[in-house]
């Protein structure tokens, strides 16, 4: 794993996950750890209105957890109920904390590389639909990390699971003094409660 990003994770024993977060949280360590008992493959995929930034932040730093507490066959995706595009803020948020990232293309909706460990696959990000024919079609959890979108989508087909997981959405800060403070505390404050759920596997 890249150096900084090793030192952005060891920040993370400065963050606490209230008690009240791990009853929430617990349900996705469950379903992770029934399916390592049962040694099938893991499927994450984080959902969100615009697949725009919660979504990617809870893809991004689940799969790096997953690597760094060493729980393999985990496959993350994410997706919303509508296209946009990764927001360049959670780009540029990354990047600080650590992850080598490359952008593929520059049209609307860029594609972007995003590399946690020199020698591990790079994760492929961009805005698409949960179910679009990039991200599984079913044997998978959906983590719904949105109100609107929990709400708004009833039923995700193909799910076996869903566990809503909510985070406050940063984009109320775009524009404002506060802005790159408050992309950085949700990262961390995401990469904190995923470092939990997998800290808590047991192998």
């Amino acid at each position: 794993m890249y150096s900084n990003l090793k030192q952005t994770i060891a920040s993370l024993a400065n963050l606490s996950v209230s008690e009240e977060r791990k009853e929430v949280l617990n349900s996705l360590v469950s379903y992770i750890q029934s399916k390592v008992h049962s040694k099938e493959e893991i499927r994450l995929n984080f959902i969100c209105t615009h697949n725009s930034r919660r979504s990617h932040l809870g893809q991004i730093w689940a799969q790096t957890m997953a690597f760094h507490f060493g729980v393999s066959n985990v496959f993350c995706y994410s997706g919303g109920t509508e296209v946009t595009a990764m927001f360049a803020k959670v780009e540029e948020t990354l990047s600080n904390q650590g992850f080598t990232i490359l952008k593929l293309s520059n049209e609307s909706n860029p594609v972007y590389a995003i590399k946690f460990a020199e020698n591990e696959p790079a994760l492929i990000c961009f805005s698409k639909k949960y179910d679009a024919n990039f991200n599984p079609k079913n044997g998978f959890a959906a983590i719904m990390t949105c109100s609107s979108a929990d709400e708004g989508c009833p039923f995700i087909f193909g799910a076996e699971a869903r566990i809503p997981i909510r985070y406050d959405d940063p984009k109320a800060f775009d524009g404002t003094d506060l802005m790159n403070a408050k992309y950085e505390e949700r990262s961390l404050e995401i990469a904190s409660e995923m470092f939990y759920v997998f800290s808590q596997i047991k192998k």
